[in-house]
């Protein structure tokens, strides 16, 4: 008997990998629920979309009673909540949306699955962020036990979400793990993202914007190897634990985007140093963290996860596959993909 999991956000950059992973693995019947917002794309998973271990459904998480009945019609043995509003500028513009997706559709979720108990095998998942953490200096690292300080309204909205996980486990007993991850990028990343908006800037001769005097620090994730910490916390993670999921990649903004110039330089045929003469220093942006930095020991030890790739090798493998899916890109930059609930999914 298939093994019923809600993924929450499963259109979405990182859900729609970690999707793929599940649904190639037999043993589990994957339900999609997604409320397909902008950041939501079904072309991401046009490869998985007609097995049969798979099912979408288009809704909100914040949607209490849509919610109830998924959990009466399919008894899911798991969750794992992806689903978020997690762009920091966005959240700066509109915090009420960030508060109403990330910490009430997360409370929603809790709900439904709050009479699981420990030793039943059931597990809820919660992903969720480093920049819960704050900001770190020149020196030092996340752990599991660094505490609390978020600095955006992103960031506080993760933070309660996580703390409502938590207190769920202690109130009510229910089974739950999370995991605190880096900055990702790969194949599918929504181009408002970093690396993606260069990409497709640099492919048009457009300014690359840089905050302030791009100084910030993150630590980079290949998604791919997100998508298998993920299953080897579902499938392996302790109940009631915490796992951060770094790519021991740190990089200084401004090398990253040098780095990725020249990537592109490259590929494209251009004269090397072509793509730096776009890059442009703005503003930087309010409450901007200075450094992120994970320390994933934890993970590595007890579930043997380590990254696949380095950043030189995963970046590389991320820029051919923007270059090799110009229709994707175009989808995306033109609205188009929005359309393509209503043209594949009506008559289902």
């Amino acid at each position: 008997m298939a093994h019923n999991i809600l993924v929450t956000g499963g259109a979405g950059f990182i859900g729609s990998h970690v999707v793929r992973r599940f649904v190639q693995d037999k043993k589990y019947h994957i339900v999609n629920l997604d409320k397909l917002t902008y950041a939501g794309n079904l072309e991401n998973l046009t490869d998985v979309e007609n097995e049969v271990n798979y099912e979408f459904v288009k809704g909100d998480i914040s949607d209490s009673v849509l919610v109830q009945k998924l959990f009466e019609l399919h008894d899911f043995e798991g969750v794992i909540h992806l689903a978020a509003e997690s762009h920091v500028d966005r959240s700066i513009s509109n915090p009420l949306e960030f508060v109403q997706t990330n910490v009430i559709g997360t409370v929603c979720l809790l709900e439904a699955a709050k009479n699981w108990t420990k030793g039943e095998g059931k597990k809820f998942y919660h992903i969720s962020t480093d920049e819960v953490y704050g900001s770190l200096g020149s020196e030092g690292f996340f752990t599991e036990k660094t505490s609390y300080d978020p600095q955006s309204p992103y960031s506080a909205s993760k933070a309660s979400s996580d703390h409502f996980v938590r207190a769920y486990g202690n109130t009510y007993q229910l089974p739950f793990v999370i995991s605190n991850c880096s900055n990702n990028y790969g194949p599918n990343h929504f181009p408002e993202k970093l690396i993606p908006l260069l990409i497709n800037n640099i492919k048009n001769n457009r300014p690359l914007p840089i905050y302030g005097k791009g100084e910030n620090v993150r630590d980079w994730l290949y998604v791919e190897d997100h998508a298998v910490a993920i299953k080897l916390i579902y499938e392996k993670g302790r109940i009631g634990e915490t796992y951060n999921i770094g790519g021991f990649n740190e990089w200084k903004n401004i090398d990253l985007v040098e780095l990725l110039c020249d990537m592109m330089d490259e590929k494209l045929g251009n004269q090397k140093g072509t793509s730096r003469k776009l890059i442009t220093f703005v503003k930087d942006r309010a409450g901007h963290d200075l450094r992120y930095a994970i320390d994933a020991t934890k993970l590595s030890k007890e579930l043997g996860w380590k990254p696949s790739l380095t950043f030189e090798e995963g970046l590389e493998k991320t820029v051919d596959w923007f270059l090799g899916n110009e229709k994707w890109l175009t989808d995306v930059t033109t609205g188009v993909y929005m359309n393509y609930y209503e043209e594949h999914y009506n008559n289902r």
